[in-house]
């Protein structure tokens, strides 16, 4: 038996471009030829980008794909680097009418080596694989070195019994997992301890290899690990970020000591508010580099969900990229303009002024609007205007809206709601200051000003739309909102649940009532990233239209 060096490939990957993640496969396996190591580990579907969805139909592109695995092997060779051991995911053939599957391929020697095909196929949340997958039936141990590699995918580790309980019988040196799973809050955890189980299950250290980067709505966070069966973490790579690590599988791999000894590389923890905050800015700027934005505009009001979306924006493409559109009206205060003026500043961001008066006076002398009607021209005013910007500039449009506005309605469909992409929709409005106070934080420890201006963040929320209009005019103080949203959206309480929870009655019927009438409006939101358990789109998906009230 030898030593064995794994290479921890986090790449990011993205759906359908097959030559650019192939491309991105042969560079890692390259440096990772140089740095002597043995085997070379990638997400799942390396090659074809994950989620594929329904791309998974599509002929043309499973034999693309099966292609560009071919042609990676013998570029591999070609190079001097068939020796090594490349583990890829990639989209298998079909059989028949079978459906495809979610496949696991080894690059050896010039050749697909060997295969291993997903066996549970998720259908909850996010993943709809059930429907576009069928299912794999063996296990597979790869011979390395001596070394025997058991290996899976994603949801086998999750659920209890095949591969996983296989392998348990057949004395493994290492379980070696890629996955795809999409970063939200709380989750490293959650993998770790599912992965100490897997290895007292086996009896020998799991390698977990995750995808990195954004896709669509979906944010994958890397954190990549190595863990042992005591639960020592042998390896951490970085989150949010590409990276390639190495750990080597000791000779004595069965023996704590040799595994606590071969301890590598251990990339800092973050705290959460980091975490939640760096997920938004990599969902932000993948969705611009995958769809080709090189810019954003947006309107800064000088309230506190424009100016967190700016920061993120400018952390996402940099303040100089960042068209900031301040639209006064008669109602917006000099506080609120000058709010605006000085975060665009901080930000190195574009700064114009378009006051919307003189525009809404045009309307209103033709309609003659009065009360909400009035006030949601204005917002609908404003989203011409950023629009008028995004066309203009070839920028990509950023909605501000927080999920606590979208749970109740409490946004103007096109209006506030324009955009393509929604950068903190799945944060409630107090999760939204908590950001905004960690950003400011982070700022002055790394002796940087501060973006976001104190009075952006202490201030009584308003839309300014009439004289006086502050937020709690048409909704709970947001510290009990929220309470009540999380329980009502993310842990799916019922009335009755609410009522017991503690809170009172009136507020329960009022934000059930809100967020029951709204869903039409969310169906029309831009996508933006989810970060929490549960996000409006992909995870929550109820009838438009329900009279249940329990």
């Amino acid at each position: 038996m030898q030593d064995v060096v794994f290479a921890l490939a986090q790449i990011d990957t993205c759906v359908g471009d097959l030559d650019g993640n192939a491309a991105k496969v042969l560079d890692d396996c390259r440096q990772a030829a140089a740095h002597g190591a043995h085997v070379v580990v990638c997400p799942e579907m390396t090659l074809t980008g994950y989620p594929i969805e329904d791309l998974a139909f599509r002929a043309t592109f499973r034999k693309a794909a099966r292609r560009t695995a071919d042609d990676l092997a013998a570029r591999l060779k070609d190079e001097g680097l068939g020796g090594l051991f490349v583990v890829v995911g990639t989209v298998g053939a079909t059989h028949g009418e079978q459906l495809p599957q979610n496949r696991l391929v080894v690059l050896h020697e010039g050749v697909v080596w060997a295969g291993y095909d997903k066996h549970f196929l998720p259908n909850y949340g996010v993943f709809d694989e059930f429907r576009i997958f069928a299912p794999g039936e063996r296990s597979l141990v790869l011979d390395v070195r001596g070394r025997k590699i058991g290996v899976a995918i994603c949801e086998d580790i999750w659920q209890e019994g095949g591969p996983v309980a296989d392998l348990a019988g057949r004395g493994i040196d290492v379980l070696l997992t890629i996955n795809g799973s999409p970063y939200e809050e709380g989750k490293t955890g959650t993998r770790q301890e599912l992965c100490q189980r897997r290895a007292q299950q086996v009896n020998a250290p799991v390698i977990y290899l995750n995808q990195v980067g954004g896709q669509d709505d979906l944010v994958f966070d890397g954190a990549s690990f190595v863990i042992a069966p005591d639960g020592t973490i042998l390896e951490r790579s970085a989150q949010f970020t590409p990276a390639l690590d190495y750990w080597t599988l000791p000779t004595r791999s069965h023996d704590a000591a040799a595994l606590a000894a071969s301890r590598s590389t251990l990339a800092p923890t973050m705290e959460r508010d980091e975490e939640v905050y760096r997920a938004c800015v990599l969902g932000l700027s993948d969705y611009m580099a995958k769809n080709h934005f090189t810019s954003v505009t947006l309107g800064l009001s000088g309230g506190i969900d424009s100016a967190l979306v700016a920061t993120m924006a400018a952390d996402a493409c940099g303040g100089h990229n960042v068209y900031g559109i301040s639209m006064p009206s008669m109602y917006s205060s000099d506080g609120s303009k000058d709010d605006a003026a000085d975060l665009a500043h901080n930000l190195g961001a574009h700064y114009d002024i378009q006051p919307i008066e003189p525009l809404f006076t045009a309307f209103q002398q033709q309609l003659h609007l009065e009360g909400v009607a009035a006030e949601n021209l204005q917002a609908r005013i404003r989203g011409v205007i950023v629009m008028a910007y995004s066309n203009s500039k070839g920028a990509l449009a950023l909605a501000t809206g927080n999920k606590s506005e979208l749970a109740c309605g409490y946004s103007t469909i096109y209006g506030d709601a324009v955009g393509g992409y929604a950068p903190i929709k799945d944060l409630l409005k107090t999760r939204v200051w908590e950001l905004a106070r960690w950003r400011n934080r982070y700022a002055e420890e790394h002796g940087q000003l501060p973006p976001i201006p104190v009075n952006s963040i202490i201030k009584p929320p308003s839309a300014e739309l009439r004289p006086g209009q502050k937020d709690s005019d048409s909704l709970p103080e947001y510290d009990l909102l929220d309470k009540v949203l999380a329980a009502y959206i993310e842990k799916a309480h019922g009335r009755s649940d609410l009522l017991a929870d503690g809170f009172d009655e009136r507020t329960v019927d009022t934000v059930m009532r809100l967020v029951d009438r709204a869903e039409w409006k969310r169906r029309q939101y831009p996508l933006g990233p989810k970060v929490t358990a549960l996000a409006f789109g992909r995870d929550r998906r109820l009838p438009i239209t329900s009279a249940f009230r329990e």
